[in-house]
């Protein structure tokens, strides 16, 4: 497959890598640890067009690709694993189910304001007791007596922009009389976060991505009209699935940058270290550790590109999607954990950016299908062909 860039996917990772190395980067271990939302960053990467990278023109979006996105992402993830999630969440879980799932007014309405940067979206489909079983989840909605919507109840999980988004892709167990439960009873609506009944929870307490805020949602007696159900009643996991799709890709570029930052750091590092009376990069041990570092990430891009490049051409892509996004994860979590042996006891303190890396890789291997899931879907699409 050819994955040769074309000039404006060169000319968009560019623009990434010179925001990420000048804006980002200078503020990433402030951002870790003070645990904060860097809503300058995010207006930011709403100003050059991140946000809606794929969105067409018309709806307020960048009009470019996939791969366009991936590049920007790797970039802005290598400087901060945080504003990379941020970024990822509003295009690959937000965005784009709306565009492949709204109707006009829903895209007129949400869409271009989410793909301009004028508002932020999360993604509820996750529960206390529904995490890889999406089918388990309890949160209910029931119709009104009037017909004119839906009354939700129940409780999200670890959703990622929670306290700080506008906009919910919202996932609930629609409960018409005789409908069929399990998966086809998912069904998925826009939720504005100001509707009346939807609560927020504290930011959770992370390891990891510390400036990426998550939270639990709260809905009690949430009223929405039927005009924010996004697709059909009972379509929500057709909706959910074909969205992670595109969301491992996001992932799988974001475990990428993590991966590249853990590499470059200990590389440099590598250089300038001495032990023995020479820098440590002339131990064959670290040269082995920074060979198989550079080939994983290597291999992780390309599995990367390919997943996207089929996203773009319009081809079925879930098996790549999650071959890129389970390498890639475990590829950067390796990178991670050599990047702090490379730096050795300075590699296990806040002064060097390899904790952080280390901390912020593991993440990667658990949200949007943890490593397990994604070994279950090639398996299945395998046995499938």
């Amino acid at each position: 497959m050819d994955l040769q860039l074309t000039e404006e996917q060169q000319m968009t990772q560019r623009l990434a890598a010179e925001f990420a190395k000048n804006e980002v980067l200078p503020k990433a271990a402030e951002i870790d640890q003070q645990h904060r939302h860097p809503k300058e960053l995010v207006a930011r990467m709403g100003e050059l067009g991140f946000l809606g990278i794929a969105i067409p023109e018309a709806y307020g979006g960048a009009g470019l690709d996939t791969v366009s996105y991936v590049l920007v992402l790797e970039e802005i993830s290598r400087a901060c694993a945080s504003t990379g999630v941020i970024m990822s969440v509003n295009n690959s879980l937000v965005c784009d189910p709306i565009c492949k799932f709204g109707t006009e007014e829903q895209k007129r309405r949400f869409l271009t304001p989410l793909a301009q940067g004028q508002l932020l979206g999360c993604f509820a489909l996750s529960e206390p007791e529904a995490g890889s079983d999406a089918a388990a989840q309890k949160t209910i909605a029931r119709p009104t007596a009037a017909g004119d919507g839906f009354v939700i109840n129940g409780v999200k999980n670890w959703i990622t922009n929670g306290p700080v988004a506008d906009v919910c892709v919202l996932f609930c167990m629609a409960d018409p009389p005789g409908r069929a439960q399990g998966h086809k009873a998912i069904t998925a609506f826009i939720l504005p976060m100001n509707t009346p009944g939807v609560r927020t929870g504290p930011p959770d307490k992370k390891l990891g991505i510390r400036g990426s805020q998550s939270c639990q949602i709260f809905l009690d007696d949430v009223f929405v009209p039927n005009d924010l159900l996004l697709g059909q009643v009972g379509q929500g996991f057709k909706v959910a699935m074909a969205t992670l799709d595109g969301g491992r890709i996001g992932i799988a570029a974001q475990a990428l940058g993590i991966g590249r930052a853990a590499f470059e750091d200990a590389g440099r590092y590598a250089l300038d270290r001495k032990t023995f009376g020479q820098p440590i990069a002339n131990h064959q041990s670290i040269q082995w550790k920074l060979a198989d570092m550079a080939t994983e990430i290597d291999a992780a891009r390309l599995l990367t590109l390919r997943a996207a490049t089929l996203k773009d051409r319009g081809v079925r892509h879930s098996k790549e999607a999650a071959m890129a996004k389970l390498f890639a994860s475990e590829a950067a979590n390796r990178a991670a954990k050599d990047g702090v042996q490379i730096f050795g006891g300075n590699g296990f303190v806040e002064d060097f950016p390899a904790e952080r890396h280390y901390r912020d890789a593991k993440i990667t291997e658990i949200y949007e299908g943890t490593s397990e899931i994604q070994r279950l879907v090639i398996a299945a699409a395998i046995l499938k062909e």
